[in-house]
This record gives C-alpha cells, structure tokens and sequence, in this order.
C-alpha cells in the first residue's frame, strides 16, 4: 500500500478513537452530573473499534475503572485487536 493511504487510515484511526474518548468523557460527566448514561454495551462496542481512545478515557477521566467487565475486558480487547493486526502485518504486508 502506498503511504498515502496508511495517513489516511492513520487518521480516520485517530479520529474514531477521539471520538470514543469523548464518549467516555461525556459518559463521566452525565454520571457526575446525575443525569442519563450511555448503556455500558454501546461503551464497550465502542471500544472494539476505538481501544486506545476507550482506554485513555477510563484512565484520564477515572471512568469505569471499578468495573470489573471494563478493567479486565478492555485489556482484553486491546491484546486483541494487537495480536490480530500483527498477524495480519506478518501475513499480508511484510512478505514484499
């Protein structure tokens, strides 16, 4: 793939993970707030296709990091989608 496109996914990955952070963020706020939460399955959801930006919200907001479905299956996710890139890394893209 040219370098072109890899800014380009570069990019759409880092607003998708923006995004999610706020979702988080936001999520924090309503909860401080006492107002109406986001359901802890669309966060979660969110996370699969934004990991980083699911992980600095719990960690940079202290959001959901009691949960035990948030500290231990964000993790989780993470070496996930880790192992799955690499994989794909190795079977695809190094052999040129």
């Amino acid at each position: 793939m040219s370098s072109r496109i890899w800014l380009v996914l570069a990019c759409v990955y880092g607003i998708v993970n923006l995004i999610v952070f706020g979702m988080y963020a936001l999520d924090k706020k309503k909860a401080e707030d006492g107002k109406w939460r986001t359901p802890e399955s669309k966060l979660i959801s969110a996370a699969i296709v934004g990991i980083i930006g699911a992980l600095l919200g719990m960690v940079v907001c202290h959001h959901k990091t009691r949960k035990l479905k948030f500290a231990v299956g964000l993790p989780i996710i993470f070496f996930t989608e880790v192992i799955m890139v690499t994989m794909v890394y190795v079977k695809f893209i190094l052999p040129k």
